[in-house]
């Protein structure tokens, strides 16, 4: 290696730690419980029971659009349609129980789209003890991979005869390049561990190294300010290609650093998910 690859091999690695060490920083910062009161998480983190926090979870994720507030307050509405116990409404409700969502909307998600959550969350949860297991599906433990496994979730969500073709557009599918982002923040809610209490970690078997950054365009943005990416396009690959640097800076959990860039990208502002 010639004096001048040494020295671009010196830099590049001075640069690396120093990103380490200022990401790290602001993840320690955003990562507490007080954010969790004006951010969709709030949700999940009214139950307890497994269930409850996966159905409480993924529909809020859903529906993750917009200003925080009207987000929060229209998964508040779902709950309070549920009967503030999700899990034992989605196994046990009838048909009938299904008029009171008929007006229930929230930006272009409307009743159809919710009646289809609630047949597909049914069928699914009298066969399955945990929604981890749908996108387990076809998954080697040792060899997870997270665009295979939201492809096949998206095929299992649409697996019901008679699916409504427009519900199709909120559940995303990486292998139309979708970036993926509210499925990518559910699974970091459910599979992330540590001992801030903001993320839950109730599922095992998905590998926290395996998570994908949540791409919004307050991420992208200090993304591409940190060159973390040079991609302008808000797809699939530009998902990757951050996730894959930032796993440079943390093999085992590079999914922490979706709070630095998103903190560092709202920068206490009242945030447009």
């Amino acid at each position: 290696m010639g004096v001048s690859s040494n020295l671009f091999y010196f830099n590049y690695m001075r640069k690396k730690k120093e990103l380490k060490a200022f990401l790290d920083q602001k993840y320690k910062e955003y990562n507490r419980k007080s954010f969790i009161d004006s951010d969709p998480i709030s949700i999940p983190h009214q139950f307890t029971k497994k269930q409850d926090i996966e159905i409480a979870g993924f529909w809020t994720a859903i529906l993750s659009w917009g200003q925080r507030v009207t987000i929060i307050n229209k998964a508040n509405e779902l709950m309070r349609l549920m009967d503030h116990t999700p899990h034992d409404f989605i196994l046990n409700h009838k048909e009938k129980d299904r008029a009171t969502f008929l007006d229930f909307k929230h930006r272009t998600f409307n009743n159809i789209d919710t009646l289809y959550f609630l047949e597909w969350l049914q069928q699914f949860y009298k066969k399955n003890n945990s929604l981890e297991s749908a996108f387990m599906i076809n998954q080697d433990l040792n060899d997870f991979n997270m665009q295979e496994a939201l492809q096949n979730f998206h095929a299992e969500f649409f697996s019901l005869p008679d699916y409504p073709t427009r519900t199709r557009k909120h559940i995303s599918n990486p292998g139309k390049n979708s970036s993926a982002k509210r499925i990518n923040m559910f699974l970091r809610w459910m599979v992330r561990k540590d001992t801030k209490g903001v993320d839950f970690g109730i599922w095992d078997n998905i590998p926290i190294s395996s998570l994908h950054i949540p791409l919004d365009v307050h991420v992208h943005r200090i993304a591409l300010q940190l060159k973390l990416t040079n991609r302008k396009q808000s797809d699939w690959k530009t998902v990757v290609e951050i996730t894959n640097n930032l796993r440079k800076l943390d093999p085992k959990d590079p999914g922490k650093y979706d709070y630095a860039l998103f903190g560092l990208g709202v920068l206490g502002k009242d945030a447009i998910l």
